[in-house]
């Protein structure tokens, strides 16, 4: 933990990101996958901070910090890119507040090194624009372009190719994120998908696109770890507006039109699987 010596001067959410929807729709040669998808953020999630240092450093700490490297880490990665590409030679001291599960289909670590992307442009004074701070993500990974822009936004290609959307009847809905610590391999979950294409987002309404949508990683990740059924169903049961799996899992969600719908189901979900992880976020 950071002490009362410690003083960071500025500090950048890091959003969970959902997957509205998620239509997987042909493998690529180079291993990746085509993809057409809609990336929704909450109004919570990891917590980067940033101080004063001679080096590039990171500290980690929070709830699921356990097994997380302060040397080998997005985060770093993100930094030194920034760092190279703007010709910055000054260091800065990080600090991660870890909140969100690891390898659980929410952003995680790629939301982290997009916010560490925003923050340090912030700390360095770069002076990079949004769309050129998500441009120069790309290498690091496919979601992490997405992550940087940080609003709700359709992907197509491996999820890079990103169309800013209003958030029309999103507006105002709460997720209730809910994970059973299982943490879940996208590579693995990508690499069992079934290959079959099942069609492609329908255009139009966003809340009626995503309703309308599916998530085609949902089975495979299933197959890891069955608890996702359980969860879903139980989603199911409090009566949201849509419940789904995201991204390559584990976790799941639901939206609903308010917060204390949220909280209810939450509470809900809690008494039949206390093991779980929850948390109830606005859409941004």
């Amino acid at each position: 933990m950071p002490t009362d010596s410690d003083t960071f001067c500025d500090s950048e959410l890091a959003c969970a990101k959902i997957n509205l929807a998620l239509h997987v729709r042909r493998r690529l040669p180079d291993g990746y996958h085509d993809i057409e998808t809609i990336f929704a953020f909450l109004d919570c999630g990891d917590v980067i901070s940033v101080g004063t240092g001679q080096a590039i450093t990171l500290l980690i700490d929070g709830p699921f910090s356990d097994g997380l490297s302060n040397s080998n880490n997005l985060i770093l990665d993100a930094a030194h890119l920034l760092a190279s590409h703007a010709n910055v030679e000054a260091g800065a001291r990080l600090h991660l507040e870890k909140c969100l599960p690891v390898a659980s289909g929410i952003g995680g670590g790629s939301a982290d090194a997009a916010a560490t992307l925003r923050l340090l442009n912030r700390f360095w004074e770069t002076g990079l624009s949004l769309e050129a701070l998500a441009q120069l993500s790309e290498p690091l990974g496919a979601d992490i372009p997405a992550c940087v822009l940080n609003q709700t936004c359709r992907g197509e290609g491996i999820g890079q190719d990103l169309v800013p959307l209003e958030n029309g009847a999103l507006e105002g809905h709460y997720a209730l994120l809910a994970n059973p610590l299982v943490p879940v391999s996208t590579a693995i979950v990508f690499q069992d998908w079934d290959g079959v294409d099942r069609g492609a987002l329908q255009d139009g309404d966003l809340m009626d696109a995503a309703i309308a949508g599916r998530n085609d990683l949902q089975k495979p990740a299933g197959n890891l770890a069955p608890i996702i059924a359980d969860i879903l169903s139980e989603l199911g049961k409090t009566e949201p507006v849509m419940a789904r799996m995201s991204g390559s899992g584990a976790t799941c969600f639901g939206l609903y039109e308010t917060e204390q719908l949220a909280l209810a189901a939450r509470e809900d979900i809690a008494a039949i699987l206390p093991d779980i992880w929850t948390m109830v976020g606005g859409l941004k």
